[in-house]
């Protein structure tokens, strides 16, 4: 058995990858947490996963022959946001696989700090980190700190015929309420 991969609750941006040893009738019972329709079945993914808590929102179940000329590699970087110069080591890798894989985003895991331990039919391929943008920071353009903002402008007063209708819409509510008390109290 592999070591179990920890989750934690602060990870951000990671993609993981596993290879699926299904056949293909089988794997959409497999990715779908409601394939039997009942509230409390077992979700076979999150079984073999070995997780605790897992969001179908972020996952991708696909076949990698869906992806065309792309390829893997390529899904990686243009569909995930993921560094090229991170993909390149494991290029030949993606390129090789073929069938069908899930891609585990990491806020599938809602911030559940948990431990995974992948079990057959999945196959850990590879995780990698979403390029984040850089970030820079610039001086602000009044540096005195402390300069006051100027008052923001007053808001608007409601004009009279907006009054007005506020006015009879209550006044239509109130008398809807008579009418309906004097319904009941009679019948």
């Amino acid at each position: 058995m592999i070591d179990p991969v920890k989750v934690s609750q602060y990870e951000k941006g990671l993609y993981r990858l596993y290879s699926v040893d299904l056949a293909e009738d089988y794997i959409a019972a497999f990715a779908d947490p409601n394939h039997s329709g009942e509230a409390d079945a077992a979700w076979p993914l999150k079984d073999a996963l070995g997780a605790t808590h897992l969001d179908e929102d972020y996952i991708e179940v696909f076949d990698v022959a869906d992806l065309a000329d792309m390829g893997l590699a390529q899904y990686m970087i243009t569909g995930n946001g993921v560094a090229e110069s991170d993909i390149e080591p494991y290029r030949e890798l993606l390129d090789g696989v073929s069938g069908y894989v899930v891609m585990v985003a990491t806020s599938a895991f809602g911030g559940v700090e948990q431990a995974l331990a992948p079990v057959a039919p999945l196959r850990y391929i590879a995780a990698f980190k979403e390029d984040g943008m850089d970030v820079t920071f610039e001086q602000l353009p009044n540096p005195d700190p402390q300069a006051v903002l100027e008052d923001a402008p007053a808001r608007k007063k409601p004009s009279d015929a907006a009054m007005s209708g506020r006015i009879a819409t209550v006044a239509l509510l109130v008398m809807a309420a008579l009418v309906w008390v004097m319904i009941k109290v009679a019948g």
